[in-house]
């Protein structure tokens, strides 16, 4: 079941465009992350999807409600976690969730809110003392306070150690597997790999891929290769796969075609019909990053995700301001 549905969703900044024409949804219980380079649109989306914004045109639902014009009943669904801002440093993480606690109808129990978020040892440590990993679980908890149906995360674990990094995930691992709809932007492609169930890439305002891991990596392989004995003749088998077929060096040979089942098998009977052994065949699936890179416009050299890293730095809270992407 669709819990967020974008249908056409225009937004434009007097002259600039910057959400042009996109579709897609989110289903129920699952993580679906929100990728692009800078400036592709990525915040504005987010900023319709949480009320934040008003679309110039197209259609924004979240849990069946308009967000812009029914913020009241959006805000007793929805948990937002910002990439900035929002946190009084003085606070202590028990007085933040009770304070947090008390604007929903029915809140999670505070200390066992922070027990799951794995800082019931930093009850009473003011904020500004807690480390990065740790201000952004609390940032996280104050998200998820509310028992919300569907959660917004801004770059979650921007600026968290590798420990911090893997105990976030988990727990937005755990949001999902709880039937929470998780809605995700990062620049951390190793995130993206480690989290999703589905994926949106957005460049110049538009949509230009959308579906599971598997089927972006798979759909998106323009080529295999094979090992074989050397001076095959690569006409007959371009013919035969309706490709070019190439030996770019002795013993190994490309066909410039999708690994599709049907392809792969056409190759492997002609190579068994002329008694020729077949070794080393690769039709895997790409590396997420280079079907980012072929999927994207060319961008400024630290305008593109990183794989590993952690993009724009900042922290999240529920209040707080955005940086247009």
């Amino acid at each position: 079941m669709s819990v967020v549905e974008v249908e056409h969703l225009a937004v434009r900044y007097g002259d600039l465009v910057a959400v042009d024409d996109a579709s897609f949804s989110a289903e129920q219980g699952r993580i679906t992350v929100l990728l692009g380079p800078n400036g592709a649109g990525k915040t504005s989306t987010i900023e319709c999807l949480e009320g934040y914004r008003r679309p110039t045109a197209g259609t924004v639902r979240v849990c069946g409600v308009n967000p812009w014009s029914d913020r009241g009943a959006l805000n007793r669904k929805v948990g937002i976690m910002l990439q900035d801002g929002g946190i009084y440093t003085a606070i202590r993480p028990l007085e933040a969730v009770r304070l947090f606690a008390s604007y929903y109808d029915s809140p999670r129990e505070p200390r066992a809110l922070l027990d799951f978020v794995g800082l019931s040892h930093r009850t009473e440590v003011p904020f500004r003392s807690l480390s990065g990993g740790e201000q952004q679980r609390l940032n996280l908890a104050l998200a998820i306070v509310g028992n919300p149906a569907v959660v917004f995360l801004d770059e979650p674990t921007a600026g968290v150690d590798v420990s911090g990094r893997q105990l976030i995930r988990e727990l937005i691992r755990s949001l999902s597997a709880d039937g929470v709809t998780v809605m995700l932007t990062t620049h951390d492609l190793t995130e993206v790999e480690a989290l999703a169930d589905r994926i949106v890439i957005l460049d110049n305002g538009g949509v230009v891929a959308d579906g599971t891991p598997d089927e972006l990596l798979s759909a998106n392989v323009s080529d295999f290769s094979f090992r074989a004995p050397t001076g095959l003749d690569v006409e007959a088998l371009g013919a035969l796969v309706g490709g070019s077929v190439t030996e770019p060096e002795p013993g190994r040979y490309v066909a410039g075609v999708a690994p599709t089942p049907a392809h792969v098998a056409s190759v492997t009977n002609w190579l068994a019909n002329h008694n020729v052994l077949i070794g080393d065949l690769q039709a895997g699936r790409q590396q997420l990053e280079s079907v980012f890179l072929k999927l994207t416009a060319e961008r400024e050299p630290g305008n593109t995700p990183t794989h590993g890293g952690h993009g724009r730095s900042g922290r999240g809270g529920r209040a707080g301001r955005r940086r247009r992407a």
